[in-house]
C-alpha cells in the first residue's frame, strides 16, 4: 500500500473529465482519504454481482471492464489505460456491481470507501455536476450502441468501434496511421454485437483493401476516412 500523496493522486485526478473544475486543494484532501495499491496483472478488483464497495481510481496501468449475460456469454465493455474512476456507479446507486474489473497489466489503483466517496461528491458542487455529466454521457453511449444495432450492419459497427478505440469523440477523427489499443477479435466482436468469426472475416477483408494494417498484435488504421464512411459518420 502507498500513500496517495506519494504518487500525487490529487494532481492526476485533475485530468479526469468531471473533476477538472474541482479546486486542486480539495482533490488533494479527497485523495488523502484513500490509499493506492499495486495489483499484479490478472487480478480482479471486483466481480459482477458483488455488493457495492470501494470506488477505484486507475492511477497507472491497464484494466478491462466486462460482464456476463444470463446465458453465460462474456461482454466486453471497455479497456482503460488512462487515469479515471471505476465502480462509482455502484456507490452512487447503492447497488451490486454491474461488471467485473480485471487488471491487464500491473496497475496502481487508488481506492476509497463508498460513503467517503458520496460525501465528497455531495459536498463539492463542481464534482456533483461533473458526475452528472458523466452519467449523461454513459446513457447517451448506451443509446448510441442500441441505435447502432438497429441501423448499422456489422461492418459499420466494427468500423465505428475501431474509431472509438482511438479517439474520445467521433466529432474529431484521428489522422491516418493511428494505432489501435490491443484488442482481440473476440473482444471486438463483443463490443460490436457480432460473432468472432464474422469480425475476423471483416478485418481480413479490410487488410486486403488497405483500410487497416496489422502491426504485431495491434491494428493500424490506414484510411480513417474510409472507415468513417463505412461507419456512416
Amino acid at each position: 500500500m502507498r500513500r496517495a500523496d506519494d504518487l500525487e493522486v490529487g494532481r492526476i485526478m485533475t485530468g479526469a473529465p468531471f473533476l477538472e473544475e474541482v479546486p486542486r486543494k480539495e482533490l488533494d484532501r479527497f485523495a488523502a482519504q484513500g490509499a493506492v495499491h499495486r495489483f499484479r496483472r490478472g487480478t480482479y478488483l471486483c466481480h459482477q454481482g458483488d455488493p457495492d464497495g470501494d470506488v477505484f481510481f486507475l492511477v497507472a496501468g491497464r484494466v478491462e471492464i466486462s460482464s456476463e449475460t444470463a446465458n453465460g456469454n462474456r461482454v466486453l465493455h471497455a479497456t482503460l489505460d488512462t487515469p479515471g474512476f471505476l465502480g462509482e456507479l455502484s456507490a452512487l446507486g447503492k447497488m451490486p456491481r454491474t461488471a467485473s474489473v480485471l487488471t491487464l497489466h500491473d496497475s496502481d489503483v487508488w481506492s476509497i470507501g463508498p460513503e467517503s466517496f458520496l460525501e465528497f461528491v455531495t459536498a463539492e458542487p463542481t464534482a456533483s455536476r461533473g458526475f452528472l455529466q458523466a452519467l449523461a454521457r454513459q446513457v447517451r453511449e448506451h443509446q448510441s450502441f442500441t441505435d447502432d444495432l438497429l441501423h448499422l450492419d456489422l461492418k459499420g459497427r466494427v468500423a465505428k468501434r475501431l474509431l472509438q478505440l482511438v479517439t474520445p469523440t467521433l466529432d474529431d477523427l484521428p489522422t491516418d496511421g493511428v494505432l489501435v489499443p490491443a484488442v482481440t477479435h473476440a473482444d471486438l466482436a463483443s463490443l460490436c454485437g457480432g460473432s468472432r468469426e464474422n469480425v475476423t472475416r471483416i478485418l481480413t477483408e479490410w487488410q486486403r483493401r488497405g483500410l487497416i494494417e496489422r502491426d504485431g498484435h495491434r491494428y493500424v488504421l490506414k484510411k480513417v476516412a474510409g472507415l468513417a464512411k463505412i461507419a456512416d459518420l
